[in-house]
């Protein structure tokens, strides 16, 4: 695990890892933010967001500024190569899902397919 920002081909932007620093700053010394791919929205896969105490042995941890997103391997399969970011607009504040694998995607960024 590095501080690259960068494994297993995902990448964490810098307001992303504040925003995650910021949610996990009333946690415990190890936890994390979980992203993960469930079925479901309007497009048939969706991100699911959970905070974790500490990631699971086969997690894929990414790492930026000292904050922890983790992967489950079978989520990560839908995701390889993404981007999370994290965004303020007048739709409001979320985190956004830049995946070079979504074929299409909902209006708001939080489903997709592939």
């Amino acid at each position: 695990m590095s501080d690259t920002g960068t494994i297993a081909k995902m990448e964490m932007s810098e307001r992303a890892a504040k925003r995650i620093l910021a949610i996990l700053a009333g946690e415990a010394a190890g936890a994390a933010l979980r992203l993960a791919v469930d079925g479901g929205g309007c497009s048939g896969l969706q991100y699911a967001y959970t905070v974790e105490a500490e990631p699971k042995a086969d997690d894929i941890v990414v790492e930026r500024d000292g904050a922890k997103l983790v992967v489950d391997p079978v989520s990560s399969a839908y995701i390889a190569g993404a981007r999370i970011d994290y965004v303020e607009d007048l739709m409001g504040q979320s985190f956004r899902v830049e995946n070079p694998n979504a074929t299409a995607s909902c209006g708001c960024g939080s489903s997709f397919s592939v």
